[in-house]
C-alpha cells in the first residue's frame, strides 16, 4: 500500500499551497537507524526520481553541532553519505583549523534528495523549491529532536532559510551567535562549495579563512 503523505499549508505568490510532507513517515518513537530506514523509502516529493538514493544525515546522537547545508550533491548521491565529496573535505579542512572534533558534528541537509538537470554527461545541481524543502522538513525536525544539538550551524542560505525565516540573510548575519528555539546556539554562514566556486586562489584563500573564523567562534561551545 502505498504511504499517504500529510500536507503542508504555505503561501507563495498570494495562494495558498497545499505539499505533501515525509510527517507520516517519523516513527512514534525516532532514533537516527530508525529515521534513516524511514527516509530511504520517502516518496513525499518528487525528488526521489531523480536522486539515486535518500541521502540521510550522519554523525552520533551525542554530537554537539549540527551543520546543515542545502542538499547532497553528485558524489554523496552516488555513495549515500553526506558531506564527502569535495565540498565536504573542505568542511573537514576548516573544522581541523577550528580546533573542532569532526566526532563531535552531526551533518545533514535540508533536502534528502540530489536535485540536477544535466549538462551533457554531468549532473549540475538545481536549487530546491520551497515544495520540495517543505515536504523534506520533517526529517530534519526529527533529527533535531534526536540529536538536540547544542549548536546548530546553516550552511549557506538555504538552509539558513529553512530554518530562521525566509527573509533570513547570510550576508547580514553572517558568524553571529542567535538564539534560537532549534538549539541554544544558532549560527549561519556560507556552505563550503561556495569557497570552491571561488575566481581565484587569493579569494579562495581569503574566504576560507573567514570560514574557518566563522567555525573557530563555536569552538568554544562545543
Amino acid at each position: 500500500m502505498a504511504a499517504s503523505y500529510d500536507v503542508h499549508t504555505f503561501p507563495v505568490m498570494g495562494r495558498a499551497l497545499e505539499v505533501p510532507t515525509a510527517a507520516p513517515l517519523i516513527p512514534p518513537h525516532p532514533t537516527l537507524p530508525l529515521l534513516r530506514e524511514a527516509a530511504a523509502s520517502c516518496r513525499a516529493c518528487d525528488l526521489y526520481k531523480c536522486g539515486t538514493q535518500t541521502v540521510f544525515g550522519e554523525g552520533g546522537k551525542s554530537a554537539h553541532a549540527m551543520m546543515v547545508g542545502e542538499q547532497p550533491g553528485d558524489y554523496e548521491d552516488r555513495v549515500g553519505r553526506p558531506f564527502v565529496g569535495p565540498a565536504g573535505k573542505m568542511l573537514d579542512r576548516a573544522l581541523a583549523e577550528a580546533g573542532i572534533d569532526r566526532d563531535l558534528v552531526y551533518v545533514t541537509n535540508v533536502v534528502k534528495h540530489f536535485k540536477w538537470k544535466p549538462r551533457g554527461k554531468r549532473r549540475i545541481h538545481e536549487k530546491p523549491n520551497a515544495r520540495e524543502i517543505a515536504a523534506c522538513r520533517p526529517w530534519l525536525d526529527a533529527e533535531l529532536a534526536v540529536v538536540k544539538p547544542r549548536v546548530l550551524v546553516c550552511l549557506g542560505a538555504t538552509a539558513a532559510q529553512a530554518l530562521l525565516g525566509k527573509t533570513f540573510k547570510v550576508t547580514e548575519h553572517r558568524g553571529e551567535l542567535l538564539r534560537s528555539e532549534l538549539a541554544p546556539y544558532v549560527m549561519a554562514t556560507v556552505h563550503p562549495s561556495s569557497l570552491l566556486r571561488a575566481p581565484d586562489d587569493e579569494t579562495r584563500r581569503r574566504e576560507t579563512h573567514r570560514f574557518v573564523q566563522d567555525l573557530s567562534r563555536i569552538a568554544p561551545l562545543l
